[in-house]
Protein backbone atom coordinates (compact mmCIF):
# COMPACT_ATOMS: atom_id res chain seq x y z
CA UNK A 1 0.00 0.00 0.00
CA UNK A 2 1.04 3.38 -0.98
CA UNK A 3 -1.39 6.09 -0.80
CA UNK A 4 -2.06 10.49 -0.46
CA UNK A 5 -5.06 11.10 1.40
CA UNK A 6 -5.42 14.92 3.11
CA UNK A 7 -5.37 15.02 6.83
CA UNK A 8 -8.54 16.46 7.32
CA UNK A 9 -10.92 13.67 5.50
CA UNK A 10 -8.70 10.96 7.35
CA UNK A 11 -9.17 12.66 10.48
CA UNK A 12 -13.20 12.66 10.08
CA UNK A 13 -13.31 9.34 8.84
CA UNK A 14 -11.17 7.66 11.53
CA UNK A 15 -13.02 9.75 14.44
CA UNK A 16 -16.70 8.22 12.84
CA UNK A 17 -15.35 5.00 12.63
CA UNK A 18 -13.06 3.90 15.24
CA UNK A 19 -15.34 4.24 18.22
CA UNK A 20 -16.92 1.07 17.43
CA UNK A 21 -13.30 -0.53 17.81
CA UNK A 22 -12.43 1.44 20.96
CA UNK A 23 -16.00 0.16 22.54
CA UNK A 24 -15.36 -3.38 21.86
CA UNK A 25 -14.74 -5.59 24.65
CA UNK A 26 -14.97 -9.13 23.01
CA UNK A 27 -12.70 -11.67 22.81
CA UNK A 28 -10.77 -10.93 19.77
CA UNK A 29 -8.07 -8.80 20.44
CA UNK A 30 -7.94 -7.70 16.64
CA UNK A 31 -11.74 -5.87 17.10
CA UNK A 32 -9.57 -3.18 18.82
CA UNK A 33 -8.10 -2.34 15.47
CA UNK A 34 -9.32 -0.45 12.37
CA UNK A 35 -9.44 -1.94 8.76
CA UNK A 36 -7.71 0.57 6.19
CA UNK A 37 -7.71 -0.61 2.64
CA UNK A 38 -7.82 0.42 -0.86
CA UNK A 39 -10.58 -0.51 -2.87
CA UNK A 40 -11.42 1.29 -6.53
CA UNK A 41 -8.54 3.65 -5.78
CA UNK A 42 -10.26 4.84 -2.74
CA UNK A 43 -9.68 4.41 0.75
CA UNK A 44 -12.05 2.02 2.98
CA UNK A 45 -11.93 2.74 6.73
CA UNK A 46 -13.95 -0.05 8.61
CA UNK A 47 -14.52 -1.22 12.10
CA UNK A 48 -16.91 -3.68 13.88
CA UNK A 49 -17.57 -5.37 17.19
CA UNK A 50 -19.01 -8.18 15.79
CA UNK A 51 -22.47 -6.05 16.76
CA UNK A 52 -21.99 -3.27 14.50
CA UNK A 53 -19.81 -2.29 11.95
CA UNK A 54 -19.19 1.20 10.18
CA UNK A 55 -17.70 1.94 7.01
CA UNK A 56 -16.45 5.46 5.50
CA UNK A 57 -14.91 5.45 1.91
CA UNK A 58 -12.42 8.99 1.38
CA UNK A 59 -10.88 9.95 -1.87
CA UNK A 60 -7.19 9.33 -1.84
CA UNK A 61 -4.35 8.89 -4.44
CA UNK A 62 -3.35 5.73 -4.81
CA UNK A 63 -0.07 4.25 -5.75
CA UNK A 64 -0.37 0.77 -4.84
CA UNK A 65 -3.05 -1.03 -3.43
CA UNK A 66 -3.03 -2.60 -0.12
CA UNK A 67 -4.68 -2.94 3.14
CA UNK A 68 -3.57 -3.92 7.15
CA UNK A 69 -5.55 -3.38 10.37
CA UNK A 70 -4.12 -0.89 13.55
CA UNK A 71 -5.12 0.17 16.66
CA UNK A 72 -7.97 2.01 16.48
CA UNK A 73 -7.24 4.79 19.64
CA UNK A 74 -3.54 4.60 18.37
CA UNK A 75 -3.95 5.85 14.74
CA UNK A 76 -6.72 7.75 15.50
CA UNK A 77 -5.26 10.02 17.61
CA UNK A 78 -2.17 10.27 15.81
CA UNK A 79 -3.87 11.42 12.84
CA UNK A 80 -5.54 13.54 14.70
CA UNK A 81 -2.92 15.45 16.19
CA UNK A 82 -1.22 15.97 12.64
CA UNK A 83 -1.77 19.16 11.25
CA UNK A 84 -3.36 20.22 8.39
CA UNK A 85 -2.03 18.70 4.89
CA UNK A 86 -1.50 15.33 3.05
CA UNK A 87 -0.71 12.39 5.01
CA UNK A 88 1.15 9.68 2.94
CA UNK A 89 0.62 6.45 3.90
CA UNK A 90 3.13 3.63 2.46
CA UNK A 91 2.93 -0.28 4.29
CA UNK A 92 6.04 -2.62 4.05
CA UNK A 93 5.13 -6.12 5.39
CA UNK A 94 2.76 -5.30 8.52
CA UNK A 95 3.84 -1.75 9.82
CA UNK A 96 2.34 1.55 7.73
CA UNK A 97 4.80 4.27 7.68
CA UNK A 98 2.99 7.83 8.01
CA UNK A 99 4.19 11.03 7.20
CA UNK A 100 2.91 14.88 7.07
CA UNK A 101 5.41 17.76 6.50
CA UNK A 102 7.79 17.10 9.68
CA UNK A 103 5.85 14.40 11.19
CA UNK A 104 7.21 10.44 10.46
CA UNK A 105 5.97 7.65 12.77
CA UNK A 106 5.26 3.59 11.92
CA UNK A 107 2.75 1.82 13.48
CA UNK A 108 2.67 -1.33 13.50
CA UNK A 109 -0.28 -3.73 12.43
CA UNK A 110 -1.85 -6.82 11.80
CA UNK A 111 -2.33 -8.68 8.43
CA UNK A 112 -6.31 -7.63 6.99
CA UNK A 113 -6.87 -11.13 6.49
CA UNK A 114 -7.15 -11.85 10.16
CA UNK A 115 -9.75 -9.46 10.82
CA UNK A 116 -13.50 -10.49 10.59
CA UNK A 117 -15.78 -9.99 7.38
CA UNK A 118 -17.28 -6.35 7.27
CA UNK A 119 -21.01 -7.16 6.88
CA UNK A 120 -22.37 -4.36 4.14
CA UNK A 121 -26.16 -2.95 3.09
CA UNK A 122 -28.66 -4.77 0.68
CA UNK A 123 -28.90 -4.17 -2.91
CA UNK A 124 -32.09 -2.29 -1.78
CA UNK A 125 -33.23 0.43 0.40
CA UNK A 126 -36.64 -0.04 2.09
CA UNK A 127 -36.94 3.05 3.20
CA UNK A 128 -35.15 6.68 3.39
CA UNK A 129 -35.48 9.75 5.44
CA UNK A 130 -33.18 13.12 5.52
CA UNK A 131 -30.21 13.14 7.64
CA UNK A 132 -30.97 16.09 9.59
CA UNK A 133 -34.56 14.62 10.31
CA UNK A 134 -33.42 11.21 11.40
CA UNK A 135 -30.98 12.77 13.56
CA UNK A 136 -33.68 15.43 15.70
CA UNK A 137 -35.60 12.44 16.04
CA UNK A 138 -32.88 9.66 17.07
CA UNK A 139 -31.72 12.43 19.89
CA UNK A 140 -35.89 12.53 20.88
CA UNK A 141 -36.48 8.70 21.46
CA UNK A 142 -33.00 6.99 21.31
CA UNK A 143 -32.64 7.86 25.48
CA UNK A 144 -35.81 6.27 26.19
CA UNK A 145 -34.82 2.62 25.74
CA UNK A 146 -33.17 0.60 28.89
CA UNK A 147 -30.23 -0.25 29.66
CA UNK A 148 -30.80 -3.45 31.66
CA UNK A 149 -29.90 -6.36 29.78
CA UNK A 150 -32.23 -8.74 31.70
CA UNK A 151 -35.31 -7.61 28.82
CA UNK A 152 -32.80 -6.74 25.70
CA UNK A 153 -36.12 -6.30 23.75
CA UNK A 154 -36.51 -3.01 25.27
CA UNK A 155 -32.76 -2.28 25.24
CA UNK A 156 -33.88 -1.75 21.08
CA UNK A 157 -36.26 0.94 19.40
CA UNK A 158 -38.72 -0.26 17.42
CA UNK A 159 -38.47 1.20 14.24
CA UNK A 160 -41.95 0.53 12.19
CA UNK A 161 -45.09 1.15 10.38
CA UNK A 162 -48.54 1.94 11.56
CA UNK A 163 -50.55 2.03 8.40
CA UNK A 164 -48.00 4.42 5.91
CA UNK A 165 -46.99 6.16 8.96
CA UNK A 166 -43.31 5.35 10.02
CA UNK A 167 -42.34 5.81 14.04
CA UNK A 168 -39.64 5.39 16.33
CA UNK A 169 -40.55 4.16 19.46
CA UNK A 170 -39.09 3.16 22.81
CA UNK A 171 -39.47 2.69 26.43
CA UNK A 172 -37.85 1.27 29.57
CA UNK A 173 -40.93 0.43 30.93
CA UNK A 174 -41.23 3.59 33.07
CA UNK A 175 -41.59 6.07 30.16
CA UNK A 176 -42.15 5.93 26.22
CA UNK A 177 -40.81 7.79 23.43
CA UNK A 178 -42.64 7.57 19.74
CA UNK A 179 -42.23 9.85 17.21
CA UNK A 180 -43.57 9.54 13.61
CA UNK A 181 -40.84 10.22 11.08
CA UNK A 182 -42.67 10.18 7.50
CA UNK A 183 -44.71 7.42 5.56
CA UNK A 184 -43.72 4.25 3.47
CA UNK A 185 -45.68 2.09 1.25
CA UNK A 186 -43.62 -1.02 2.43
CA UNK A 187 -44.31 -2.57 5.88
CA UNK A 188 -41.11 -2.36 8.33
CA UNK A 189 -40.44 -3.95 11.63
CA UNK A 190 -37.01 -3.74 12.42
CA UNK A 191 -35.87 -3.63 16.77
CA UNK A 192 -32.61 -1.77 16.45
CA UNK A 193 -30.06 -2.10 19.46
CA UNK A 194 -30.05 1.78 20.74
CA UNK A 195 -26.74 1.58 21.13
CA UNK A 196 -26.07 1.33 17.12
CA UNK A 197 -28.67 4.22 16.62
CA UNK A 198 -26.43 6.30 19.48
CA UNK A 199 -23.23 5.47 16.59
CA UNK A 200 -25.65 6.53 14.08
CA UNK A 201 -26.51 10.07 15.94
CA UNK A 202 -22.72 10.87 15.87
CA UNK A 203 -21.82 10.08 12.35
CA UNK A 204 -25.36 11.92 10.67
CA UNK A 205 -24.85 15.35 9.89
CA UNK A 206 -27.47 18.56 10.19
CA UNK A 207 -27.80 18.75 6.03
CA UNK A 208 -30.26 17.43 3.67
CA UNK A 209 -28.29 14.49 2.83
CA UNK A 210 -30.57 11.40 2.32
CA UNK A 211 -30.13 8.69 4.59
CA UNK A 212 -31.18 4.75 3.06
CA UNK A 213 -32.38 2.02 5.12
CA UNK A 214 -32.08 -1.27 4.26
CA UNK A 215 -33.30 -4.13 6.35
CA UNK A 216 -32.61 -8.22 5.49
CA UNK A 217 -32.62 -11.22 7.74
CA UNK A 218 -31.14 -10.20 10.94
CA UNK A 219 -29.36 -6.93 10.00
CA UNK A 220 -30.82 -3.18 9.36
CA UNK A 221 -28.20 -1.09 7.16
CA UNK A 222 -28.18 3.01 7.27
CA UNK A 223 -26.14 4.81 4.24
CA UNK A 224 -25.85 8.16 3.85
CA UNK A 225 -23.29 9.64 1.60
CA UNK A 226 -19.88 7.12 1.87
CA UNK A 227 -20.37 6.08 5.56
CA UNK A 228 -22.52 3.53 6.13
CA UNK A 229 -23.57 1.70 9.77
CA UNK A 230 -24.75 -1.72 9.77
CA UNK A 231 -26.06 -3.25 12.84
CA UNK A 232 -27.80 -6.58 14.17
CA UNK A 233 -31.35 -6.25 15.17
CA UNK A 234 -32.83 -7.46 18.17
CA UNK A 235 -34.67 -10.78 18.24
CA UNK A 236 -37.92 -11.02 20.13
CA UNK A 237 -41.20 -9.23 20.03
CA UNK A 238 -41.71 -5.70 21.08
CA UNK A 239 -44.13 -5.21 23.73
CA UNK A 240 -47.72 -3.01 21.88
CA UNK A 241 -47.08 -0.23 23.29
CA UNK A 242 -49.65 1.74 21.80
CA UNK A 243 -52.27 0.06 23.96
CA UNK A 244 -50.82 2.73 26.71
CA UNK A 245 -51.88 5.26 24.85
CA UNK A 246 -55.02 6.82 26.38
CA UNK A 247 -57.57 8.17 24.14
CA UNK A 248 -58.95 10.71 26.33
CA UNK A 249 -57.87 12.87 29.58
CA UNK A 250 -59.36 13.89 32.27
CA UNK A 251 -57.08 17.11 33.31
CA UNK A 252 -54.95 18.96 31.20
CA UNK A 253 -52.27 21.93 31.20
CA UNK A 254 -50.63 24.13 28.96
CA UNK A 255 -47.94 26.78 29.66
CA UNK A 256 -44.43 27.75 28.91
CA UNK A 257 -41.69 24.97 28.57
CA UNK A 258 -39.00 26.76 30.04
CA UNK A 259 -40.49 27.72 32.94
CA UNK A 260 -41.68 24.15 33.57
CA UNK A 261 -38.29 22.51 33.01
CA UNK A 262 -37.22 25.57 35.63
CA UNK A 263 -39.21 24.76 37.99
CA UNK A 264 -38.54 21.10 37.40
CA UNK A 265 -34.84 21.41 37.94
CA UNK A 266 -35.91 23.75 41.39
CA UNK A 267 -37.91 20.86 42.54
CA UNK A 268 -35.59 18.00 42.06
CA UNK A 269 -33.08 19.63 44.21
CA UNK A 270 -35.01 19.08 47.26
CA UNK A 271 -36.28 15.50 45.75
CA UNK A 272 -33.20 13.43 46.42
CA UNK A 273 -34.33 11.68 49.48
CA UNK A 274 -37.30 10.56 47.72
CA UNK A 275 -35.41 8.87 44.33
CA UNK A 276 -36.80 12.19 42.60
CA UNK A 277 -40.14 11.86 43.51
CA UNK A 278 -42.24 14.90 42.82
CA UNK A 279 -46.11 15.97 42.57
CA UNK A 280 -47.70 17.86 40.02
CA UNK A 281 -50.70 19.54 40.24
CA UNK A 282 -53.53 20.51 37.95
CA UNK A 283 -55.61 23.16 39.60
CA UNK A 284 -58.28 24.62 37.84
CA UNK A 285 -59.29 27.35 40.36
CA UNK A 286 -55.89 29.00 40.43
CA UNK A 287 -54.92 28.48 36.14
CA UNK A 288 -51.92 26.55 37.40
CA UNK A 289 -49.74 24.09 37.16
CA UNK A 290 -47.96 23.09 40.78
CA UNK A 291 -44.91 21.62 41.51
CA UNK A 292 -43.72 20.24 45.14
CA UNK A 293 -40.87 18.22 46.45
CA UNK A 294 -39.63 17.58 50.32
CA UNK A 295 -36.94 16.58 51.95
CA UNK A 296 -36.98 15.92 55.69
CA UNK A 297 -33.35 17.03 56.45
CA UNK A 298 -32.81 19.73 53.55
CA UNK A 299 -36.80 21.52 53.22
CA UNK A 300 -39.30 21.61 50.84
CA UNK A 301 -40.13 23.27 47.57
CA UNK A 302 -43.25 24.30 46.40
CA UNK A 303 -43.67 26.29 42.34
CA UNK A 304 -46.86 27.56 41.12
CA UNK A 305 -46.44 28.16 36.90
CA UNK A 306 -49.46 30.25 35.09
CA UNK A 307 -51.21 27.25 32.50
CA UNK A 308 -54.18 27.52 30.17
CA UNK A 309 -55.74 24.59 32.83
CA UNK A 310 -58.94 21.70 32.15
CA UNK A 311 -60.09 19.83 34.63
CA UNK A 312 -57.94 18.97 37.79
CA UNK A 313 -55.38 16.35 38.68
CA UNK A 314 -52.43 15.11 40.69
CA UNK A 315 -49.42 12.83 40.02
CA UNK A 316 -45.79 12.09 41.61
CA UNK A 317 -43.44 11.75 39.00
CA UNK A 318 -39.80 10.76 38.92
CA UNK A 319 -38.28 14.34 38.08
CA UNK A 320 -35.28 13.19 36.13
CA UNK A 321 -38.11 11.25 33.63
CA UNK A 322 -40.12 14.63 33.80
CA UNK A 323 -36.99 16.59 32.70
CA UNK A 324 -35.77 14.23 30.19
CA UNK A 325 -39.35 14.43 28.60
CA UNK A 326 -40.05 18.00 28.58
CA UNK A 327 -36.36 19.08 26.98
CA UNK A 328 -36.81 16.37 24.35
CA UNK A 329 -39.85 18.20 23.54
CA UNK A 330 -39.93 20.74 20.22
CA UNK A 331 -41.50 24.38 20.33
CA UNK A 332 -41.64 26.84 23.35
CA UNK A 333 -45.22 25.29 24.90
CA UNK A 334 -45.76 21.84 26.12
CA UNK A 335 -49.28 20.25 26.81
CA UNK A 336 -49.79 17.81 30.23
CA UNK A 337 -52.56 15.41 30.22
CA UNK A 338 -53.21 13.44 33.07
CA UNK A 339 -56.13 10.54 33.63
CA UNK A 340 -55.46 10.51 37.73
CA UNK A 341 -52.76 9.41 39.94
CA UNK A 342 -52.38 5.68 38.58
CA UNK A 343 -52.36 6.49 35.28
CA UNK A 344 -49.74 7.33 32.80
CA UNK A 345 -49.52 11.20 31.86
CA UNK A 346 -48.82 12.35 28.05
CA UNK A 347 -46.11 15.08 27.54
CA UNK A 348 -47.12 17.03 24.24
CA UNK A 349 -45.72 19.78 22.08
CA UNK A 350 -48.80 21.61 20.70
CA UNK A 351 -47.36 22.64 17.68
CA UNK A 352 -45.70 19.60 17.02
CA UNK A 353 -48.23 16.53 16.76
CA UNK A 354 -45.41 14.10 15.35
CA UNK A 355 -44.04 12.81 19.02
CA UNK A 356 -45.25 12.73 22.29
CA UNK A 357 -43.83 10.92 25.48
CA UNK A 358 -45.52 8.94 28.11
CA UNK A 359 -44.41 9.16 32.02
CA UNK A 360 -45.84 6.07 34.32
CA UNK A 361 -46.29 7.78 38.00
CA UNK A 362 -44.58 6.62 40.89
CA UNK A 363 -46.36 5.10 43.49
CA UNK A 364 -47.57 7.00 46.49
Amino acid sequence: MNIQVTQENLSRALSNVSRVATSSRGALPILSNILIKTTDGRLTISATNLEIAITEVIGAKVMREGSITLPAKLIQEYVSSLPKGTVTMELEDHKLKLSCGDYTSTINGTLADDYPVIPQAGDKHIWKINSAVLKKALSQVVFAASSDDARPVLTGVLLHTVGEDVFFAATDSYRLSEKRVGTSKSEISLLIPGSSLNDLQRILSDDEADVFVYGEGDQVAFKVGDIELVSRLIEGTYPDYRKLLPAKFESSAELERSEYVSATKLASLFARESAGAITVSVKPDTKSLNIQSSASQLGENSTSLSASVEGDGVISLNSRFLLDGLQSLEGDTVQMSLNGKLDPCVLRAPEHDDYLHIIMPLKS
